[in-house]
């Protein structure tokens, strides 16, 4: 069944998901948060080590910044949600590592280039019609993307989800969310 508070999956499930119900954008987004998600870590890579690497750190594996920042994102993904929340920590490390290889390789002047921000609003000003999740709540958007499209992905091709009815109730609270904003914008324009 659903948690509560910081750990209610349904409910940052359903607030994502009201910015994100035009097919078009919700493909836009499942190609590119995980490479923003990517592109941030390449970025902290540059940021000071915490402290000296006792397994001398060869390969640019340097405990910073972007390290504490993937482990709090895959243990915050696994409390949402064991099995989904498990393949998300390892999809974390992953981008992590990679990300620290490259950006050891690319050096700063490059790595900054990364960022995947151009689609992303795109699909929101075109097809959505709605300002992206990150003006309304910065730090749930940014947490919950690559957690809401790696969701998103596993539930349209294997269905999968949390417990059952999650997805159902989802929806439910989207429409909801998505009804709420458009009477608010309908007020306005009158």
């Amino acid at each position: 069944m659903g948690k509560i508070g910081l750990l209610d999956l349904e409910r940052h499930f359903a607030f994502y998901g009201s910015y994100h119900s035009n097919p078009v954008n919700v493909f836009i987004h499942m190609m590119f948060v995980w490479p923003i998600f990517f592109s941030a870590l390449v970025l902290f890579y540059f940021t000071p080590a915490l402290f000296d690497c006792p397994f001398k750190c060869r390969l640019g594996l340097v405990p910073n910044f972007g390290l504490i920042f993937t482990l709090l994102y895959a243990l915050f993904y696994v409390s949402l949600d064991k099995k989904a929340g498990s393949l998300a920590a390892f999809l974390c490390l992953i981008c992590w590592v990679s990300a620290s290889l490259l950006a050891k390789n690319l050096g700063f002047s490059l790595a900054w280039k990364l960022f995947c921000w151009t689609g992303q609003f795109i699909g929101h000003g075109v097809f959505e019609k709605r300002a992206p999740a990150l003006l309304d709540n910065l730090v749930q958007a940014l947490i919950m993307a690559p957690f809401f499209v790696l969701l998103e992905a596993l539930q349209s091709f294997f269905g999968y989800e949390p417990y059952t009815g999650f997805h159902a109730s989802v929806k439910a609270k989207i429409a909801a969310e998505i009804k709420n904003w458009q009477d608010k914008r309908e007020k306005k324009g009158q």
